[in-house]
């Protein structure tokens, strides 16, 4: 059985990643990109379905010992596991190298003192579990081969199959370090080199130091706004500059319910605010890649804006059930693919000029063509503001006037208006000032109630949506509004949990609600880190603080984050680690930071 959700440990090269249990397992890796298929989906099913387990030998009939200890090595994203034995105290480090050739996952094992006996337990299994490969001897290596995949498995530890696994059995004492890495080649092509893992390491090491070093941050809140861009940077496919919203499909937002999605994907809303504060910490480059991506992806076509593409910028990511997982905690269907792809939401089309605003504004080198697309963009809401959309929570209900599609519509208009007072745009400015105003004017009329002073998710509406607390983050109305004041306390009133966390929307249990689904879910962790940024915007600095630092204290052991927390169950749901958790994490430690509002 797979551990919770926030037991495990995220290691990647910037192509794709892996999930590494607190007992050593390895039960999630898709080679060689983060939405290929997974050789370990033990995480969505069983041992049966793919896994690698390396740690102290065990009985047959107890589970395998979790580590005592386990961090990363400095600002990097090297993990260090120590288990403490009867026998003795082993260390085991685990990274992915980051890399241009074929990708490597690699694993060593370090005696700390005593003598302890070590099992290496790898059982890989190609299609997400499906298929079990052919495993045999290659000039003294062992691969595993189907289809268009192989994956090489090398050590210098004796192996033995059995039961369809490959086993290794090993005592380690102090000094004693032995190596085991597992490479990714297409099957047609020639064994990939031998792999150095001790030179591997190093260079690891040396590059996420000198990525850390670009980092302009130096407030009270620096560890753990580190840990979310070395996050966020493990989520970029580097080829590209797209940016996965997780490295994972179908950790369910309710556990053992329906609400289970493949996020292995490039939301332009995600990355475009990943995008936002990569820049307002010093990564710039990020930023570069990123906008190059977009354009590549919307090419000349921004009229048909996907809000989501795959990493390489595919716009096709058709939606498909994987009868044969039985899901995480036997929550399915697992789904791979996302059919909320085509969808329309016009939220996006604020986000992606948001972003591109900011890049102008912080200095990026002009790109003509980035701004051609943001005019682009402008045209087709202006043809398209008033209509309903799915909205930012991608509902698969029927389509509504949500109130924060149009703030972040008007934000686009806003945004552009801007370019073009600045004179890198040419455009019709007095028309879309008068466009700017409609919407807003449309905004505050219908999606405001006047007798609960609140605005509403979707005009008509009586439910609210924690994406309101987004309306004096983005300009539309000051913090000191009424109107924002009394928004921010509804949602503190209708939408928090017993313990201050607050939710999307409301649910309706069984029933299918407003976005089509049946069942509950979590809080969502990036509306609560919103709702600590507006208590501070408003100058209820202290509220906010507190707020804050009791969702850093939901973060695991290794300050990673999923995308909600369950608060019966006292545990992360959602797919994990997850960009839009980390994003305003970091955007909220600098509000705070600016404010002076921190302890200490």
């Amino acid at each position: 059985m797979a551990g919770r959700i926030e037991d495990y440990a995220l290691i990647g090269d910037m192509q794709t990643a892996a999930l590494v249990c607190r007992d050593g397992t390895v039960d999630w890796l898709c080679l060689p990109r983060f939405d290929s298929h997974a050789i370990f989906a033990g995480l969505l099913g069983t041992e049966e379905h793919g896994f690698w387990r390396l740690g102290p030998a065990y009985a047959s009939d107890q589970q395998p010992p979790t580590a005592a200890r386990r961090s990363y090595r400095g600002d990097s994203l090297v993990l260090e596991s120590e288990w403490d034995t009867q026998r003795g105290t082993v260390r085991v480090t685990d990274f992915m190298p980051p890399r241009d050739g074929a990708p490597q996952l690699i694993r060593i094992v370090e005696g700390v003192s005593g003598r302890v006996p070590m099992r290496s337990e790898l059982r890989m299994r190609f299609s997400y579990g499906r298929v079990v490969p052919w495993v045999h001897k290659h000039d003294g290596r062992t691969v595993a081969v189907a289809g268009p995949d192989s994956v090489w498995f090398d050590t210098s530890a004796e192996t033995y199959g059995k039961s369809l696994t490959t086993y290794a059995d090993f005592t380690v004492a102090p000094g004693d370090r032995i190596a085991f890495t597992i490479s990714w080649q297409p099957s047609h092509k020639e064994p990939p080199p031998l792999p150095e893992p001790e030179q591997s390491l190093e260079a690891t090491e040396d590059f996420w130091r000198e990525w850390v070093d670009h980092c302009t941050y130096h407030g009270p809140y620096r560890e753990a706004v580190i840990r979310s861009l070395i996050t966020l940077k493990a989520l970029t496919y580097a080829p590209t500059g797209g940016i996965v919203a997780a490295p994972t499909t179908s950790l369910p937002e309710d556990i053992g319910g329906v609400r289970n999605w493949d996020y292995r994907y490039t939301w332009l809303r995600d990355a475009a605010i990943t995008l936002s504060s990569l820049l307002r910490t010093g990564y710039r480059e990020e930023a570069r890649a990123w906008r190059e991506w977009l354009l590549r992806a919307v090419a000349g076509d921004p009229e048909n804006l996907q809000i989501m593409y795959g990493i390489a910028g595919e716009r096709e990511l058709g939606e498909a059930e994987l009868d044969w997982l039985p899901g995480y905690e036997n929550s399915a269907p697992v789904r791979v693919g996302n059919g909320a792809a085509h969808q329309l939401q016009l939220d996006v089309y604020g986000e992606v000029t948001e972003a591109l605003h900011l890049a102008h504004m912080t200095g990026l080198a002009r790109n003509d063509y980035a701004s051609l697309l943001q005019l682009k963009l402008i045209r087709y809401l202006e043809d398209h503001w008033q209509e309903p959309d799915e909205g930012i929570w991608e509902v698969r209900g029927p389509r509504r006037h949500f109130v924060h599609s149009k703030v972040m519509a008007w934000v686009a208009v806003d945004r552009t208006i801007k370019l073009i007072e600045s004179g890198d745009a040419d455009g019709p400015l007095e028309r879309w000032r008068e466009l700017r105003d409609d919407i807003h004017r449309d905004v505050c009329e219908k999606g405001y109630d006047k007798e609960r002073n609140t605005f509403t998710q979707s005009y008509g509406s009586k439910e609210l949506d924690a994406s309101l607390l987004l309306i004096p983050q983005m300009g539309f109305l000051p913090p000191d509004d009424k109107r924002v004041i009394g928004t921010i306390e509804a949602i503190q009133r209708e939408l928090s949990t017993p313990d201050g966390f607050i939710l999307r929307y409301p649910t309706e249990g069984d029933n299918a609600g407003v976005d089509g689904l049946p069942g509950d879910e979590g809080a969502f962790l990036a509306c609560s880190f919103w709702m600590a940024d507006d208590l501070a915007m408003i100058g209820r600095v202290d509220e906010a603080r507190k707020l804050f630092e009791k969702l850093l204290a939901l973060r695991n052991d290794l300050g990673l984050l999923a995308e909600e927390w369950d608060p019966h169950l006292q545990r992360q749901v959602g797919n994990f680690p997850q960009a839009f958790s980390h994003v305003p994490l970091i955007d909220t430690a600098l509000r705070l930071t600016a404010s002076g509002a921190y302890g200490g």
